[in-house]
């Protein structure tokens, strides 16, 4: 069986990558490739190079902000405007040269996807690809981890790259050719949750949540649109975490590894199903006529779920859907909260209906 594991980003909320990878090697699975933008690059770099789990978590857990973040001072001072980052990037090629052996793409045993995007031609480029493989995987990482403003590009193949979470977070598309299934890990937008007080923040923390809500949109599109190959889509439970806080490892590997246990228990009936995306959950949807306004925003996100009626209140033409964990974001997108999510026992009713039917 062919199965690609893909890693998305999320700062260092990727840590929780490590719990699903150790999730996956105790029930056995052993992936075809790997993908990964951002941390899901490094840590899928990591383990494809040869780098044991045990270590990864280990350094996860003592790494400490001073080792990444330190000030390029120097060329803010010298450049001011002109200064390529916040951040230097020193530190963090010493952190992946500490975790990613020294290879080639073509040197690898097993394929290794990374994702990235050219700053000068505004594209995206994925190293590892037919063609793209006689280069360094750790050059590839830096690029692939390099977020703007923060960190400067990196050079690959003597192309100038950076952040591949600009264009596709979760390179899902990439990983899924030719294979019978996909197990995709999604730690930087999976819930777009409040950001209280975000004007009164630094551009740093401003900028920030422009890229997530970029990222968060894009990702939304791409998913909406998957059939096959089947897709696994497990999300850890780690909004609240911000993307740099760090003194969280623990909790961000601890998580990865229980939403990935929760999820494989849906493996087989995913690979039954043969398309789709993965976990599904029965869930009841209603609308409050009290709170609705009559925007028509539902209807223009979801038209094939919700309606208006004669008084101008939207209603759910069905209330009870079977849900991935890439349905319902149109639920927080409801500027009155008029629309409910509810989670319902795990068996099914009789009449089920899928959001994307």
């Amino acid at each position: 069986m062919r199965i690609a594991v893909v890693l998305g980003g999320g700062g260092l909320k990727g840590f929780a990558h490590l719990g699903v990878v150790r999730a996956l090697r105790e029930r056995g699975i052993t992936p075809t490739v790997f993908a990964g933008t951002s941390i899901g690059s490094l840590v899928a770099a990591a383990v494809t190079t040869g780098t044991s789990v045990e270590r990864l978590e280990h350094s996860a857990r003592e790494l400490k902000r001073a080792q990444l973040f330190q000030l390029n001072r120097m060329k803010i001072v010298i450049d001011r405007m002109r200064a390529p980052s916040v951040y230097a990037g020193e530190p963090l090629r010493a952190l992946i040269n500490d975790l990613v052996h020294e290879r080639t793409f073509a040197q690898l045993v097993s394929p290794l996807f990374v994702n990235t995007v050219d700053a000068e031609t505004g594209f995206q480029q994925v190293w590892g690809m037919p063609g793209l493989q006689e280069v360094s995987v750790r050059d590839a990482v830096y690029a692939s981890c390099a977020l703007p403003g923060a960190f400067p590009p990196g050079l690959v193949g003597g192309r100038t790259c950076m952040d591949g979470g600009a264009v596709d977070n979760l390179p899902v598309n990439v990983a899924a050719q030719d294979m019978d299934a996909v197990i995709a890990v999604d730690v930087g937008s999976s819930d777009m949750t409040r950001a209280e007080g975000i004007a009164g923040k630094g551009f740093f923390d401003i900028s920030m949540r422009a890229a997530q809500i970029t990222t968060a949109a894009l990702q939304r599109a791409q998913l909406d649109k998957w059939t096959k190959p089947p897709m696994l889509l497990i999300r850890p439970r780690v909004n609240h975490i911000d993307w740099f806080a760090f003194g969280h490892a623990a909790f961000l590997i601890d998580e990865g590894y229980r939403a990935a246990v929760e999820a494989l228990e849906h493996f087989e009936t995913m690979m039954t199903a043969g398309a789709g995306i993965y976990p599904r959950r029965v869930m009841e949807v209603e609308v409050s006529r009290e709170l609705c306004v009559g925007c028509r925003l539902c209807t223009v996100l979801a038209p094939g779920l919700f309606a208006m009626d004669a008084e101008g209140k939207a209603y759910a033409r069905e209330r009870i859907l079977h849900w991935s964990p890439a349905d319902g974001a149109f639920v927080r997108q409801c500027p009155t909260s008029a629309i409910t999510a509810r989670r319902l026992e795990r068996r099914t009713p009789p009449s089920v209906t899928s959001f994307r039917d």
